[in-house]
């Protein structure tokens, strides 16, 4: 049964709807405020400094409904991407759906690390498991010489994917349908990335995911199916000197450099997400 919103009859200023709606978001979100926020800027179409100078402009009866359906549906737990139809990541507003994970902030560790490797100043770079394209369109985006080639196995991802090629007009990425390599052939690049799935089947945290799919979340062998198969292909994939950077699960830093040690990787190495957890590993393949 969807939770009730507590509804008030009377006129409400945008500052007294924020502070009621993160009272009552708090109950689904560690960041009620910022979710409060989101709400008004999506239904409002505002920026947030708008929120800040415009505190006391009053609701009209139609944005009140709207925002009352808003709150309610995100208290039953579906994440506000997903009832929005966008997301951002590394500044871009990218079109989401229910097909695709919900791009993170924690992944922008992965752009940013990619766009700190010594490659070539035309890089060809490769996105394994692309879903929204969110990692390979910040990569095209900030390095219009690099060439991005983005896959996805679910045909609805890498749709999604071209759309916001598309509406975000990037001419450097290629949205390819592949389970992830079986479509490239003998091509090669100077950098593998990718966000897999990597979390045990059993894990507990599924829970708060209920929403997003299934299929690109968890991997077996307790989470570590996918990195191994991504692991052990992608020197065939790869350049002399070219890089392999994969987002894993917070426990799975040291096992992750294992396999990338095992298939010769070298200066391999693990980096913290925002939250101080470790979230990537990579290494260079020497040739």
């Amino acid at each position: 049964m969807r939770p009730k919103v507590r509804q008030n009859v009377q006129q409400q200023t945008l500052a007294q709807w924020q502070k009621q709606a993160q009272q009552q978001l708090q109950a689904v979100s560690a960041t009620a405020d910022i979710e409060a926020r989101l709400c008004l800027c999506h239904v409002l179409n505002v920026s947030n400094s708008y929120l800040y100078s415009h505190p006391e402009r009053e609701l009209s009866s139609a944005e009140l409904a709207r925002l009352t359906e808003l709150l309610s549906a995100r208290l039953s737990g579906q994440p506000l991407a997903y009832l929005f139809g966008y997301w951002h990541f590394f500044d871009l507003q990218l079109e989401v759906a229910p097909s695709t994970l919900i791009p993170r902030s924690d992944t922008e560790i992965l752009v940013e690390q990619a766009l700190a490797l010594p490659l070539p100043a035309k890089a060809a770079v490769l996105d394994l498991g692309t879903g929204t394209g969110a990692i390979a369109l910040a990569l095209a985006h900030n390095k219009p010489q690099w060439q991005l080639t983005a896959v996805d196995y679910i045909a609805k991802a890498a749709a999604l994917a071209e759309r916001n090629r598309e509406k975000l007009q990037i001419k450097n990425c290629t949205v390819l349908q592949s389970n992830w390599f079986s479509a490239l052939g003998s091509t090669k690049f100077d950098l593998i990335v990718s966000n897999p799935p990597y979390i045990d089947p059993q894990d507990p945290h599924l829970a708060t995911l209920q929403y997003e799919p299934v299929t690109a979340l968890t991997a077996e062998q307790q989470g570590l199916a996918d990195i191994s198969q991504i692991i052990c292909q992608a020197p065939q994939h790869l350049n002399a000197n070219g890089w392999l950077y994969l987002e894993h699960g917070y426990n799975q830093a040291d096992a992750v450099r294992l396999l990338l040690q095992q298939a010769g990787f070298t200066q391999v190495e693990s980096k913290r997400d925002y939250g101080n957890n470790w979230r990537i590993s990579g290494g260079c393949l020497a040739g």
